[in-house]
């Protein structure tokens, strides 16, 4: 996979064929000898470093035709900012080649599904005694690569179709309002390469992470369908396969993560729309060289498509960073770390007097973090995300403290609102999290609704001393009816 964001990669080094390569073969869809030409912005190479590899598969280099006919579709797409029809042929594609040790995807069988569901239900029974948010799993499932495919991609879109369309729009904005008419069909092509360089993209990087996630929520986000717990069964296998671990013990131990993200995704409302909201807030603050742009755009000539191809090559849409991006990076990862951080506590106290091997396993699952595994490399590829191992660590400290000074309670409390959650400097100083005085909302939000409600009408009883005295008959015993009308002195 590469590591630039959507394939909008830097420009090569020097084309292996020179100019004279580009002379022989200005479409770029021809073959030199030192391999395939590149004319969309990827990096050069084959195998895994060429996205369209992917597609065109084992094609004969000299039979252009299937290759013209999906570069024809490409041009054609009239979609959203990301060929989504394209990214899901992709990786169905990526995972039907299996991965680079050879596993094959296969389809799961009843023993399998039988296995996870009993690991993901016992999972949910462990957990009931270390933390108050209640079981988020309405069902089990047991899902083969492909499987996990195709659940998947919807949570995909919503991740990535704002980080594309702030792209996508740069081509439209660089140009003065009365040309864009007369520049709508380049505009409209160069849009739909870009619809089909995201999913080129997307779709290499989702295939090789479905050859390695072991459940739903292997990035710290839901990806599969609310309430539904999900292992992939031959991953487990491979997960567990050099580790000298019984697999019972590595199916429970995954199955423990994954449903401690399901209860915390369940019964936290803000906590998906403020991961995904973070996202979008990061599209938002995307800057677009768009220098670049311009000059083709002014000095395109219809009759030498290559000078967009060599524009694109030259990576014309990098995306650039900015205090906003970082802002906004920096709260995502802060609130990714939180989040499996804590799931990292929860799970360690629940399975650390039942399972042997948990110390073993918790540091694997850590130092694949560490090693920028698959999950965390598809997320920086796709939205420029990097996330900090340490941090994660951080946070599970954190949240290993807040158990032994505030109990199970005390430290779950915390996800009823945004506000009261630990920031990135609370991470650096987690005692002086813990041991600071609690906020208690839920008085807050009593007074706001009080507020908001407006003053209420006093009743007599509760009336100003001043007013009582101004009105008689309102208070006094002659007022009374049960009084026998006489005052203190008898009369």
């Amino acid at each position: 996979m590469s590591d630039t964001p959507f394939g909008f990669g830097l420009p090569p080094e020097e084309p292996e064929d020179g100019d004279e390569g580009k002379k022989k073969d200005p479409t770029g869809a021809g073959q030199g000898s030192g391999g395939p030409a590149n004319p969309f912005g990827f990096p050069p190479g084959a195998g895994g470093d060429n996205p369209f590899a992917a597609m065109f598969g084992s094609m004969n280099p000299n039979d252009l035709g299937a290759a013209f006919q999906q570069l024809g579709q490409m041009l054609s797409y009239e979609g959203g900012p990301v060929n989504w029809d394209m990214a899901k042929q992709i990786a169905r594609q990526t995972v039907s080649q299996g991965t680079t040790d050879g596993s094959k995807d296969e389809s799961v069988g009843p023993a399998e599904r039988a296995s996870v569901d009993e690991a993901l239900r016992l999972a949910d029974l462990w957990l009931d005694g270390v933390t108050s948010l209640p079981s988020g799993s309405v069902s089990t499932v047991a899902w083969s690569r492909a499987e996990w495919v195709e659940a998947s991609l919807p949570a995909w879109q919503q991740l990535v179709d704002p980080v594309a369309e702030r792209v996508g729009l740069a081509m439209g904005d660089v140009l003065p309002e009365e040309m864009q008419a007369m520049a709508g069909p380049l505009i409209g092509m160069m849009r739909s390469m870009g619809g089909a360089m995201f999913g080129q993209q997307i779709g290499q990087a989702v295939g090789v992470l479905a050859g390695e996630v072991v459940g739903s929520t292997d990035i710290g986000l839901p990806l599969a369908p609310a309430g539904k717990a999900a292992l992939l069964p031959l991953n487990v296998e491979r997960f567990g396969k050099d580790l000298s671990v019984p697999q019972d013990e590595v199916r429970l131990y995954l199955a423990l993560r994954e449903a401690a993200h399901q209860r915390l995704f369940a019964h936290v409302p803000w906590l998906r729309s403020h991961l995904f909201g973070a996202v979008e807030a990061y599209a938002r603050g995307i800057k677009v060289d768009t220098s670049k742009l311009e000059d083709v755009v002014g000095q395109f000539d219809p009759s030498q498509p290559e000078q967009l191809q060599d524009a694109l090559q030259q990576g014309m849409f990098q995306p650039e960073d900015t205090p906003e991006q970082k802002a906004s990076l920096a709260r995502l990862e802060t609130a990714l770390a939180l989040v499996e951080g804590w799931v990292d506590a929860v799970v360690h106290e629940a399975a650390k007097s039942r399972l042997t091997s948990s110390d073993a396993l918790r540091e694997t699952m850590r130092r694949r973090r560490a090693s920028g595994g698959p999950a965390e490399q598809t997320f920086a590829t796709l939205i420029g995300l990097q996330l900090r191992p340490r941090r994660l660590r951080d946070a599970s400290r954190l949240w290993a403290s807040l158990t032994d000074a505030r109990g199970v309670d005390g430290r779950d409390g915390l996800w009823e609102h945004p506000d009261m959650l630990p920031t990135a400097r609370d991470l650096d100083d987690p005692d002086g999290f813990v041991h600071h005085e609690q906020l208690d909302f839920s008085e807050l939000d009593k007074m706001l609704g009080e507020a908001a409600k407006g003053p209420a009408k006093p009743s007599s009883e509760e009336q100003p001393k001043e007013q009582a005295e101004d009105e008689p008959g309102d208070d006094g015993p002659d007022d009374d009816p049960k009084s026998d009308g006489k005052d203190d002195s008898g009369r």
